[in-house]
């Protein structure tokens, strides 16, 4: 009897969990190429870094994935995969120029680490190639997403709530709209520039 009262409150947790979240999905139009959509910071709300360390590579002159979002607290890897020796180096973070930063120069499948505490949009460059470029965005929440080439995008596990999600281009302002997610909700943005 134990026993099945143990498994019946187990089945009604896991179902109200799963009952109070939701997905966001979209599109972003009036720019072409990817671009991140995530949920701004929740008042009073925080949460634990990512354990996952994603990784940049160099890759034939090129960072790849040229855009990456990751939640803040995050700690990437950059990984030199050509047979030259490669800088990363960023001006900013957000826009704030006193978190530039550069990782120094270092040769081919060798790695370097550097933890990103600060919310904002990473330019990331090469100083030995300087056509190289490339973006690291740092959200503040885990509900984020890469769209799709034409623009599409789904956040799954959003909590129900009302939130602020926000609009990241490359070379464009951010664009921020409210959504109120109560199972799934849709929220299309269109930029310009």
């Amino acid at each position: 009897m134990t026993r099945s009262l143990m498994m019946l409150v187990t089945v009604a947790v896991v179902m109200g969990v799963t009952a109070s979240a939701g997905t966001i999905s979209g599109k972003v139009t009036g720019v072409s190429g990817a671009s991140v959509v995530y949920v701004e910071a929740i008042a009073g709300k925080t949460f634990p870094a990512p354990a996952e360390q994603p990784v940049v590579a160099q890759r034939r002159l090129m960072f790849q994935p040229h855009i990456l979002p990751v939640q803040q607290g995050s700690t990437v890897e950059f990984l030199n995969s050509d047979g030259v020796a490669h800088n990363v180096f960023w001006p900013s973070v957000g826009g704030n120029k006193k978190l530039a930063h550069n990782l120094g120069t270092w040769p081919q499948n060798e790695k370097r680490a550097f933890k990103f505490d600060a919310v904002g949009a990473v330019p990331l460059l090469c100083n030995v190639h300087p056509e190289m470029n490339g973006y690291i965005v740092v959200v503040p929440t885990p509900y984020f997403a890469l769209t799709s080439e034409s623009g599409e995008y789904k956040i799954e596990n959003v909590p129900d709530g009302s939130y602020s999600l926000a609009a990241w281009h490359e070379g464009i302002k951010n664009q921020s709209k409210h959504v109120d997610v109560a199972g799934d909700a849709k929220a299309d943005f269109i930029l310009s520039r």
